[in-house]
């Protein structure tokens, strides 16, 4: 045991500790080194004292407070809720950026099938996904079909991975479904994303609206691609032939909770 391990372990012979499992996503497992690790602290600890913790052991975090979000339990929270035992942890940057295609460690889960919402490692079928959400009194079926292209900023794209915190991103996009199907005029969405390596020209994600009239079904089908792609856990690595970087993260809009601050009420 290191040093540090001794007097973690002595003070927690003196304190009543618990354990939380942190789970480290995109860019995050390269500033770390690791994927996931159980980290002891005092009972009654806080989000903030954690990720403070975390900042001490790798400072490369501290820069990245403003930016990241945080999740327990598959949730977005604010920094200041209090930690359980055996709570599960995860540090998110924004989702549009990528994370690394070695994800041997982590369970996969696929395919998750929610009521509105898949995570699939298979090609997306797309006529399949209109024919089981098509009815007689629809009056317009709009589709979002989000595909893999040959290039990025001039670069010539070999393909992409796609990854994700998978129990998280399927129930934030049953969240979306049921969130747009509440304030918009619609009668039935699907969200299909696909993850694993895709070439171009394949589909990554595809979404699918069905209502009465048009205006309502462009609307939500525009919400609903739009709002994915800020708040989903869902990263994307573009491969060149002289290297690989992750896409670009857009912030996290204002509602979403990140590190170095609370939601906005």
């Amino acid at each position: 045991m290191t040093i540090t391990g001794r007097l973690r372990a002595a003070s927690c012979a003196i304190l009543t500790c618990m354990q939380v499992r942190v789970l480290y996503f995109g860019i995050l497992r390269d500033l770390t080194g690791c994927e996931r690790e159980v980290v002891q602290l005092s009972e009654g600890a806080r989000l903030h004292d954690l990720y403070g913790e975390l900042e001490q052991r790798f400072p490369k975090l501290h820069p990245l407070r403003n930016s990241l979000a945080l999740a327990v339990n598959h949730e977005y929270c604010d920094a200041t809720v209090a930690l359980r035992n055996d709570d599960e942890v995860a540090l998110i940057p924004p989702v549009s950026g990528g994370a690394t295609h070695d994800d041997s460690t982590a369970e996969s889960l696929l395919p998750l099938i929610g009521q509105y919402a898949s995570l699939v490692r298979e090609p997306i079928s797309r006529a399949a996904a209109v024919s089981a959400i098509k009815r007689p009194q629809d009056g317009a079926i709009v589709d979002f079909d989000g595909t893999v292209r040959n290039n990025s900023s001039g670069r010539p794209t070999l393909h992409l991975d796609y990854t994700a915190y998978e129990p998280m991103a399927l129930r934030q996009m049953e969240e979306l479904a049921s969130q747009a199907l509440a304030d918009f005029a619609i009668r039935d969405v699907r969200l299909i994303h696909r993850l694993g390596r895709l070439q171009i020209g394949e589909t990554s994600v595809y979404i699918v609206v069905a209502s009465a009239h048009r205006a309502p079904a462009f609307e939500a089908c525009r919400w609903l691609i739009d709002t994915l792609k800020k708040t989903v856990p869902i990263w994307k690595r573009e491969y060149f032939a002289d290297g690989a970087v992750w896409a670009d993260g857009e912030p996290f809009p204002p509602e979403v909770p990140v590190a170095g601050g609370s939601a906005s009420k």
